[in-house]
C-alpha cells in the first residue's frame, strides 16, 4: 500500500525541464576586399569635393598624355580648378605609419613597405598636367597627398602647414586644406589668377585630353605594376 502511494506521488510532481543555455558564438567579422575600400575612399573624396566653393570645377580619374613617363601616360585621382590655382590630388590607401621628407626618392609604410615618393609623383602629374593647358598664360598648382585615417604621418611637419604648395592631409581634412589654402591665396593676392572663362577652360581642355579607352587604361595599369614589382 505504501509503495503504491508513493508511486502516485512521483508521477504527479513531472520533472523540471532543463535550462538551456544559449552559447553566443562570436562570428569573425568579414574582411573588406581592397577594390571595396578603395570604393569608400573614392566616396569621402567625392563627399569632400561636393563641399568645394561654387566658383571651384573638378575632375577625377584622369588618364593625360605624358611623354616624359614610363607608360606615356599620366594617370589622375583628381584636379581642383580654382580662382586662384589648380590643385592636382593623389590619394593613397595605406595602413600604418607613413615616414618621408620632401626629397626622399622612397617614403616607408610602417617601416616595411616602400613606396615611390608621392610628392616626386605628384610632381609628374602636375607638369602633365600643366603642358596641355593652351591659352592659359600663368598656371599655379597645389600639390595634394591624402592618406586614409587608417595611417599616421611621420613626415616633414612644413607639409601639414597652410603656407606651403605641397601638401599632406587626411581625406577627411581636403575640403577644409582647400578652402584655408584659397584663403591664404586671396590674402597673398586678391587679384583671381584665372577668370571663370579661364576655369571652364582649363577643365574643357583636361576632360578632351583624358583618356578613356578601357584598353589603354588597362594597358596603363599593367605597365604600373609590372615597373613596381620590378623595382
Amino acid at each position: 500500500m505504501f509503495k503504491a502511494l508513493m508511486s502516485l506521488f512521483k508521477k504527479s510532481d513531472p520533472k523540471q525541464p532543463l535550462a538551456v543555455q544559449k552559447v553566443q558564438t562570436s562570428k569573425p567579422k568579414p574582411k573588406v576586399a581592397s577594390t571595396r575600400i578603395g570604393e569608400l575612399g573614392e566616396h569621402k573624396i567625392n563627399i569632400q569635393l561636393d563641399q568645394l566653393p561654387k566658383e571651384c570645377k573638378s575632375l577625377s580619374d584622369l588618364l593625360l598624355p605624358n611623354p616624359k613617363s614610363r607608360t606615356g601616360y599620366a594617370q589622375i585621382d583628381h584636379i581642383v580648378i580654382s580662382p586662384y590655382c589648380l590643385f592636382v590630388i593623389e590619394t593613397k590607401n595605406y595602413n600604418g605609419e607613413i615616414k618621408g621628407g620632401r626629397t626622399d626618392q622612397q617614403w616607408s609604410v610602417s617601416n616595411r613597405y616602400k613606396m615611390y615618393n608621392p610628392l616626386k609623383q605628384n610632381y609628374g602629374h602636375i607638369k602633365a598636367v600643366e603642358s596641355l593647358l593652351k591659352g592659359i598664360p600663368k598656371v599655379k598648382s597645389v600639390s595634394i597627398i591624402s592618406f586614409t585615417m587608417r595611417c599616421r604621418f611621420s613626415i616633414d611637419p612644413e607639409l601639414r602647414q597652410i603656407k606651403s604648395d605641397e601638401l599632406v592631409i587626411y581625406d577627411v581634412e581636403l575640403s577644409e586644406f582647400i578652402s584655408r589654402k584659397l584663403l591664404r591665396l586671396k590674402a597673398e593676392n586678391p587679384e583671381p589668377l584665372f577668370s571663370q572663362i579661364q576655369i571652364q577652360s582649363i577643365y574643357d581642355q583636361l576632360s578632351q585630353a583624358n583618356i578613356t579607352d578601357l584598353a589603354i587604361r588597362k594597358l596603363h595599369v599593367e605597365k604600373i605594376t609590372s615597373n613596381t614589382k620590378n623595382r
